[in-house]
């Protein structure tokens, strides 16, 4: 599938060098009259679910259902959007409806510098679809967790499967942190997902796999 016209190239270096993340509790703050369900994503989910930072983030990732973005965005009136993926960018209106394209960073328009990744994720409704298998969904009531403080997070399951893909230490790590303090419904999603999109994966031999998913009442 061919990129949209009308972007440029983005290096990793230049993307670093402009990157100012805003944290969880600024993001939520903002999003506080937002009417769409929206969750943090990434390595600061994970450490919102166990409740202590582990280490720096060099960014900070949100989701959101692909179709309630614009809702999403509106709480950010003063900043701009640009569209990534595959080392280009382009302006949001040029690429917002590309289907292959989901991170959108949020960029001061003064200054230059993102603040915010945002994941336009599909979906069906109130059901979240992965991106990466079609056939692995949850309802957006499961699919988001919330911390004492009332920040919604990915649940640490789906962030972790969508960090099996990368081999870096910091996902091994975060792994390794998060595994213990799974109950036995998210170590069998995430055993069960793990198996059907990375089958040799290394984190599989470390992964009990009970028999239920179901989550408790």
């Amino acid at each position: 599938m061919s990129s949209p016209d009308g972007g440029r190239p983005i290096t990793a270096t230049e993307a670093a060098r402009r990157w100012d993340p805003w944290t969880p509790s600024v993001v939520a703050a903002r999003l506080a009259a937002c009417p769409v369900p929206w969750a943090v994503a990434g390595g600061w989910a994970l450490d919102l679910f166990a409740g202590a930072i582990s280490r720096a983030h060099d960014d900070i990732e949100i989701t959101v259902p692909r179709a309630d973005f614009p809702e999403l965005a509106a709480a950010f009136p003063e900043y701009e959007w640009d569209v990534v993926g595959s080392g280009e960018l382009w302006p949001y209106a040029l690429a917002a409806s590309a289907p292959e394209l989901h991170q959108t960073w949020l960029r001061d328009p003064f200054t230059g510098a993102f603040h915010l990744d945002v994941f336009r994720e599909p979906h069906d409704g109130d059901t979240w679809i992965c991106r990466r298998d079609p056939t692995i969904t949850l309802p957006y009531t499961e699919l988001i967790g919330t911390t004492p403080h009332g920040i919604p997070y990915l649940v640490p399951e789906v962030v972790l499967l969508f960090k099996a893909k990368a081999d870096r230490p910091k996902d091994h790590n975060d792994f390794r942190r998060i595994h213990p303090l799974l109950p036995g419904y998210r170590l069998a999603r995430l055993h069960s997902w793990l198996t059907r999109l990375h089958p040799d994966h290394p984190w599989l031999t470390e992964i009990w796999a009970p028999a239920d998913i179901t989550p408790p009442e």
